[in-house]
């Protein structure tokens, strides 16, 4: 079996958020073809006990500790020397120390790289032999750019900055790899268009979802009242792009949607919410949950499940997952973005204000609003299975041959 080195920006496992629950599915496919080596970060302490899963299916592991606070000041050394403040967030000695001197001892032929900023040590000689695959996941320099778009002086322009260095960076690991794959084909698309003079080495590879898990079947019991109009968002709760979806939504939209549904209740389920969402509870109707240790049973029970955002990259799991539970969704056409379902028959779409009021109010009376779940449950298991989508990753692997 050959060896394969495994960077992530965040310990892969449990499969809680978005990016992890990617991560931890290719790094599992890829334990069953190769003997994997991985170092990544762990920057929540909650983390520290799910070691011994990866250590129990990885040929060796180097977690380097990250402190959100000293990263962020650390980051700032970016603006001395050019660079992108990600690098130097996610930069550590002792895990490039561990993975130098693994490829020097060790006969890695291939290294997989998820997320651009952990390319940066996967850059020198000891890795030029190697076949080298970066899933970039998300065109993250676009994403700096909409959050430059959406903040007013100064974050508009340190956001801006960094999505102009931090593309530049992009773009040359790109003609350093052989492969560069991201997570939908819009987003592949879009990258080919930045990075033209890497395009026949970009492609998508779709996400999955775990639609045995996900499964509406399975008897949950009801979190909230089975009588109410329950509308559900769910998400880490301390993400900008969420933060701002549910203030917008219980704000701007769902005091509308109770005027004219007043048993409707907005219920936002997920870890660590800021305190711009905890204020939101002392809105009527408005419920905030904190961390939950299952997601499923306020899926299964939601009447709809809103996906109202409005700052959006990549594939939407929260989406995907709520399709796999049967439940209708209303989201924003962002939120959409990189899932191939029918607007209408599978999802629902809403842009606007008065798109989104009068989107859930004529779901919620909606007899036949059950089949629009059943119709994107089936869309999930036909197309979003994640054996299916990873069975290419051997021979985007084996693309070229290796010493």
């Amino acid at each position: 079996m050959q060896e394969l080195l495994f960077l992530a920006h965040r310990i892969p496992y449990p499969p809680n958020k978005g990016d992890k629950i990617r991560s931890w599915n290719i790094l599992k496919y890829l334990a069953g073809q190769y003997r994997v080596h991985l170092g990544c970060f762990i920057d929540d302490p909650e983390d520290e006990r799910h070691r011994p899963v990866l250590e129990e299916i990885c040929e060796s592991c180097f977690f380097a500790r990250l402190d959100p606070r000293l990263a962020r000041l650390r980051s700032l050394t970016g603006l001395l020397s050019g660079a992108p403040l990600t690098l130097p967030y996610f930069s550590n000695r002792r895990l490039a120390d561990w993975a130098a001197g693994l490829m020097r001892a060790r006969d890695i032929g291939h290294v997989f790289t998820f997320s651009s900023s952990m390319a940066q040590y996967a850059t020198g000689p000891e890795a030029a032999a190697a076949c080298r695959v970066v899933d970039y996941v998300d065109v993250d320099s676009d994403k700096w750019r909409q959050y430059a778009a959406a903040k007013s002086w100064p974050a508009n322009w340190i956001y801006g900055r960094e999505s102009r260095t931090l593309l530049q960076f992009e773009r040359r690991v790109a003609t350093e790899s052989d492969a560069c794959l991201f997570v939908s084909e819009a987003e592949a698309s879009l990258f080919r268009d930045l990075a033209p003079e890497s395009s026949d080495k970009i492609r998508a590879l779709n996400n999955g979802v775990d639609f045995d898990y996900f499964d509406p079947s399975i008897g949950l019991e009801p979190p909230f009242d089975s009588d109410a109009d329950t509308l559900v968002f769910t998400g880490a709760m301390d993400y900008w792009a969420n933060v701002d979806a549910v203030v917008w939504f219980a704000r701007e939209i769902f005091p509308a949607i109770r005027a004219q549904r007043p048993a409707a209740e907005f219920w936002i389920v997920g870890a660590r919410p800021a305190q711009q969402v905890t204020a939101l509870a002392s809105l009527g109707g408005v419920h905030v949950t904190g961390s939950v240790p299952d997601v499923r049973p306020y899926v299964k029970h939601a009447r709809v499940v809103v996906a109202p955002l409005r700052l959006a990259r990549g594939v939407q799991n929260k989406v995907l997952e709520a399709m796999a539970m049967a439940r209708p969704v209303v989201a924003s056409p962002e939120a959409l973005e990189g899932i191939d379902a029918d607007i209408g028959r599978d999802v629902l779409s809403a842009g606007s204000i008065p798109e989104f009021v009068d989107t859930v109010c004529g779901l919620l009376g909606r007899a036949d609003a059950n089949a629009i779940g059943e119709n994107a449950r089936r869309r999930v298991v036909e197309g979003y299975g994640w054996p299916a989508n990873l069975s290419v990753l051997k021979t985007i692997l084996e693309h070229r041959p290796v010493d």
